[in-house]
């Protein structure tokens, strides 16, 4: 049994048809690259396992549970957590106060110190600012942030969408060590991102989609090596015979 699984899943916004009987999966302790063009439904994947999207087609299990009815609050609870399209911390509370309220579904209070301390430890910067004002942080400063308000959740799937996005060059190889070392400690990873490379150089597996359709499933190392990955998302030229 996987720990996240598409069965079929169709999703609509009105009469558009988003996701085409899409199939995913994450097994236990990998990290999975999702890519695509603007459009293809790749931030719609994410809504609808978050429980933002409902799926008018198919189902998405969790643990074996089927979650696609669920409220995203009961999604979160049961080990879900998101990393969201440009960060979007609190802009007007403090970076401790961000922190805290990653954890507001929980009331083991021992193990949410213990979770801060471990946010703490991955995010130095984050404990040196715990008490500034997140609006007034870099964006690879709020990504972090991002971050580690969804590991306050305690989740054992990590959802994130665009990590890289809009960061300097240094902040985003920072990212991907990071995103490496939470898969370490035991957290699974779905990942949205637009630097195919990077993403695929720390995936087990990845998916492409194109206009609401999975068009290519494979291992990452086969998929950096794959011709149409290379030519639409490394912007290589691929010489033909």
């Amino acid at each position: 049994m996987s720990m996240l699984q598409f069965n079929g899943v169709h999703t609509h916004y009105g009469p558009i048809h988003v996701l085409k009987n899409v199939n995913y999966r994450v097994e236990q302790g990998e990290i999975v690259c999702l890519l695509g063009a603007n459009g293809a439904g790749k931030t719609t994947t994410m809504k609808t396992i978050l429980g933002l999207v409902r799926p008018t087609g198919g189902h998405v299990q969790f643990n074996g549970q089927t979650i696609d009815r669920m409220s995203p609050s009961q999604i979160v609870k049961a080990g879900i957590a998101p990393v969201p399209e440009g960060r979007r911390v609190f802009s007007r509370m403090t970076v401790m106060e961000n922190l805290e309220l990653g954890a507001y579904l929980r009331t083991d209070h021992k193990a949410i110190a213990d979770d801060m301390a471990r946010v703490f430890d991955l995010f130095p910067r984050l404990k040196e600012r715990r008490k500034q004002l997140a609006g007034l942080m870099s964006g690879g400063e709020q990504q972090m942030l991002a971050m580690g308000r969804a590991l306050m959740a305690r989740p054992t799937l990590l959802i994130m969408d665009e990590p890289s996005m809009g960061l300097s060059p240094i902040f985003v190889e920072r990212v991907f060590d990071t995103v490496q070392s939470i898969n370490q400690q035991g957290v699974s990873i779905f990942m949205v991102e637009q630097n195919a490379n990077l993403a695929l150089t720390i995936a087990n597996r990845g998916y492409v989609l194109q206009t609401g359709e999975v068009v290519l499933e494979d291992t990452a190392a086969n998929l950096l090596l794959s011709e149409l990955v290379r030519k639409t998302y490394l912007g290589e030229s691929i010489d033909v015979d």
